[in-house]
């Protein structure tokens, strides 16, 4: 009796490419498996972040160098690069403009607690990019999603925060929260997690403004937090009048309007919010905004400004509980003015866009040549394959829409033909720096292992 198909692939086909793939790369990478061998101990896990340990790889490999949208590794082997850092890097590893300004930067010192004039400058250049926010700067999207819902806390003198399941907002503690049988519980997995998250946060269905009217109607929700797109696990998009019905229901039942726009700045200039006309009280965005450097603004609209410094002034004396000391030092300011003025352009977003068209339109034709039962998505310059029937509506249908397997076979496929896609989401992105070639050969990578994963017995 013939094994159950995986999402059309046959299990025992699946099996034998993913077998094949991963020998041909351990093949490939010995200096980096031998120097993995001898100095990965020193870290937990042996990794220097956890998350490391989950690409689909046999191991990891180590590199050497990156521009462009090209990566090397330490084995001599170079990756046509759509991954991207996960969008830190989305405008290309180390835009001319962006190293210059570090060169620059580096000349004059690392952190001083203290402005520059770029700050300021940096300050005008959000505003003219993303709206009229009153701006500050964080570290990292975590850090400034976390500040922002204590600014909503202060603000509605209200405890909790609705977010969707299967949402992604870095690791706030609030988010870690999901649907079972309609009530909001703690997301499974969590290390060391002590506290009753459903405290503190409720969780709703992505597109289903019922349930949300439903949470908020209880009185005690301080915010939406939520992206334009999910983005975690399979990409969801917004249905029609989804994005208009926050913003209303959040005006009815006083609750600030949160827009993370981390991952979906690929979107276009301004990201999804200034795209699609979205109004947040709250705006959020890191990642790729300096280039690399590890930098996250937040801003306020001038009402809720005028409201956060209400509350501020009410407060009792002591530390808020925002800011870390690294946060807005004159390294992120001069990258921030060289990214926003010199790279997160309109002509930049164009090339993106059409070769991120292209990748889109040319994986789609590829599936529907092999008659897979899967879809594609793309939102701006990020695009993705997913290996289920589309389109998904909520957290819920794209948690059942992953296959790990297929994916980490994929992935090591089109790694040992020269392609490098994020592992965890089967996500490309498409930067200023990638050419028309580097896309075809993606299109022709994945129709060549579509060909092995789907060919008749």
């Amino acid at each position: 009796m013939p094994d159950t198909p995986i999402a059309g692939i046959q299990a025992d086909r699946l099996a034998a490419f993913a077998a094949r793939e991963a020998a041909v790369y351990a093949k490939a990478r010995p200096k980096a498996a031998k120097a993995l061998q001898d100095g990965a101990g020193v870290f937990l896990g042996g990794v220097p972040m956890h998350w490391m340990a989950d690409w689909p790889m046999p191991h990891l490999p180590l590199i050497a160098k990156a521009q462009g949208a090209r990566i090397a590794d330490i084995d001599g082997l170079t990756l046509d690069d759509f991954c991207l850092g996960d969008t830190g890097s989305m405008f290309g590893h180390s835009p001319p403009s962006v190293a210059k300004a570090i060169r620059a930067q580096a000349r004059r010192g690392l952190t001083y607690m203290l402005p520059t004039e770029a700050a300021l400058d940096a300050g005008r250049l959000l505003t003219d990019r993303f709206g009229p926010f009153r701006w500050q700067i964080a570290t990292t999207a975590t850090d400034a999603n976390r500040f922002a819902l204590r600014v909503a806390r202060a603000i509605t003198a209200k405890p909790k925060v609705l977010v969707f399941n299967g949402c992604y907002h870095g690791t706030v503690d609030d988010t870690f929260v999901a649907l079972e049988n309609g009530s909001t519980i703690n997301a499974p997995g969590l290390l060391g997690q002590v506290a009753d998250l459903t405290e503190t946060a409720v969780c709703c269905e992505f597109n289903d403004l019922a349930s949300v009217e439903a949470a908020l109607a209880k009185g005690d929700v301080a915010a939406i937090l939520t992206e334009p797109v999910m983005t975690n696990s399979c990409m969801v998009l917004p249905d029609a009048g989804f994005h208009d019905g926050l913003r209303r229901l959040s005006q009815t039942y006083g609750a600030l309007l949160i827009i993370d726009e981390t991952h979906t700045i690929s979107s276009g200039l301004g990201g999804y919010t200034r795209v699609h006309s979205l109004r947040p009280d709250i705006f959020v965005v890191g990642k790729c905004v300096a280039g690399g450097m590890p930098t996250a603004v937040w801003g306020l609209t001038d009402e809720t400004a005028s409201r956060f410094e209400e509350a501020n002034a009410r407060r009792e004396p002591g530390r808020t509980g925002m800011g870390t000391t690294l946060s807005a030092n004159p390294m992120q300011f001069a990258c921030l003015v060289a990214t926003l003025s010199d790279v997160m352009t309109p002509d930049n977003y164009a090339h993106m866009e059409k070769l991120a068209e292209r990748l889109s339109h040319g994986l789609a034709r590829v599936i529907d040549k092999h008659k897979a039962p899967w879809h594609v998505v793309r939102v701006g310059a990020r695009v993705e394959f997913i290996c289920a029937p589309g389109p998904l509506k909520n957290g819920t249908q794209a948690g059942y829409a992953h296959q790990p397997q297929i994916e980490a076979a994929i992935h090591t496929g089109l790694i040992n033909r020269g392609t490098l896609i994020a592992p965890f989401h089967n996500m490309m992105l498409v930067s200023p720096a990638t050419k028309k070639a580097q896309v075809d050969r993606l299109i022709a990578n994945f129709d060549t292992i579509l060909t092995d994963l789907f060919k008749a017995a």
